[in-house]
Formats: structure tokens, sequence, C-alpha cells
């Protein structure tokens, strides 16, 4: 009864300890894969908005090759049995650094979407769009704006312009992008402006998303998959024919000396004399 006890004492912690590293190693390639996907999403829409038009350009991509490139480290490690450490410490610095990127490029991005554009002289079509033939043709067109008089706007072809927002020859108004050259039609700028607060959105998710797959990696890269149980101890196996093989060791070793003992005389028979 002792041993059986004894047995099951010592299995419990190890049969725990490799589902705990099960839990954790699902847990970890859940969180890298959705990641994974939030970076590729990132990158695509980042993409999309900076080649929209060749005026405005657009950094948000750049987390999601980051991320995107520890998330697959992140893959890799935690499936690996050697060297699985040494993988997810990479993976936790490149997730690290995807993060300050996505948050530097929410900022910028949204900002720069709230700030700098203003779709409504599209919606209200008050915009032209102007096309020729030769891609690389300038030509100068008349704004009539009531409140600055007459200005002169020298524009490249494939560009949508607002007079409305124009400054006559300094810039924007408050900084408002006037013209957006290099597009297919004014609709493409409704289209940039979408995809710049998606990306923006993307670099959140990813933000947050990268801080917890850095958690979860940091508390998994230490776990090993084997926990070997207690050894038993002498004298407790738990095979029941043992006893037998470990009875000699409660046993005096045959090159000890053996225990003394003293003598014995009957009680009629005097002791022999001392003798040094």
């Amino acid at each position: 009864m002792l041993t059986q006890q004894q047995s099951q004492r010592t299995e419990i912690p190890a049969s725990d300890s490799s589902g705990s590293f099960n839990r954790r190693r699902r847990n970890s390639i859940f969180v890298t894969v959705t990641l994974l996907i939030i970076s590729t999403l990132i990158l695509t829409v980042g993409l999309a908005a900076t080649t929209r038009t060749e005026n405005v350009t657009v950094g948000g991509y750049y987390p999601g090759v980051i991320l995107g490139f520890g998330s697959i480290l992140g893959i890799i490690g935690s499936n690996l049995i050697e060297n699985k450490r040494q993988m997810l410490v990479a993976s936790i610095v490149f997730i690290s650094f995807g993060v300050i990127a996505a948050f530097c490029c929410a900022i910028v991005d949204g900002v720069f979407a709230a700030r700098h554009l203003d779709l409504r002289p599209i919606y209200a079509g008050k915009c032209r769009y102007y096309i020729s033939a030769d891609s690389e043709h300038t030509t100068e067109v008349t704004c009539q704006i009531p409140a600055r008089g007459s200005c002169f706007l020298k524009i490249k072809s494939n560009t949508c312009y607002c007079c409305e927002l124009y400054n006559c020859g300094r810039a924007g108004i408050s900084g408002l992008y006037y013209e957006y050259s290099d597009v297919k039609s004014c609709q493409d700028v409704i289209h940039l402006y979408h995809l710049l607060w998606s990306v923006t959105i993307l670099n959140i998710a990813g933000l947050f998303l990268g801080i917890i797959t850095a958690a979860i990696l940091g508390g998994f890269k230490d776990m090993h998959s084997n926990i070997f149980p207690a050894s038993t101890p002498s004298g407790l196996s738990d095979d029941p024919n043992s006893s037998s093989q470990s009875g000699p060791s409660f046993m005096w070793p045959s090159t000890a000396p053996p225990r003394y003992s003293p003598p014995y005389f009957p009680p009629d028979e005097k002791p022999p004399p001392y003798t040094p």
C-alpha cells in the first residue's frame, strides 16, 4: 500500500507538468499565428495605401514586416525541442521592435488622415480630375476662389485637384492636401482615406497582440517537455520483489570488521591474568 501511494505521488506532478507544457505550446502557436495574420493584413493594406497616390507616402506597412518575421520565429520556436529558447528569445526581440513601430505608425498615420485629408470637397463634387495622353505633361488651371480671387495651379497628368483647398501658390489651407498625383480618379483619394484608417486600426491591434504574444512566449521559453519523476527512496521500491534485492543494503559490508563482543567465562572459572 505504501509503495502504491508513493508511486501515485511521483507520477501526478509529471503528468501535470506535461499537460501544462502542451497547453502553453498551444497558446503560443495560437497567438503567433494570429499575429502573423494581423501582420500580413498590415503589410497588404499599408502597401495598398502607399501606392494609391504618388505624393502621399504611408509608412504603416513597416510594422507588418517586423511583426511578421517575429511571429514566424515564434511559430518555429514553439515547435522545436532543441534550441527552443534561443529561437523564442529572437522572436520576442523582433516582436518588441514591431510593437514600437506599430505604436509610432498608428499615431503618424492616424494624425495624417485626421489633419491633412479633407474629403468634403470631393463628396461635394468640387474637385476635378485632369488627364492627358502624355503622363509627364503639366498644365496650368485657373482656380476661381471667392475668398481669395483667381489662382493658377500647375498640375501634372492623372491628378485630382481641389481648388477650394488651394492657398494660391503657397500651400494647402491649414496643411490640407489639395492635389493627389498619379491617381486614376478622385475616387482613389476616398480609398486612400479609408486605407489609412484601416492600417491605423490594424497597427493598434498589432500593438496589443504583440504585447500579449511577447508575454506568452516569454513564459513558455524556459519550459521543458520532459519532467522525470522523483527517484524512489531506498527500501521503498514499487517492485514487490525488490525487498530481497534491497535487503543486503541493511547488512554490514563483508569487508567491515566484526562487532566486538567480550569473551564468555563460566561462573566457576576465573579469567586469566591480565597481560599487557
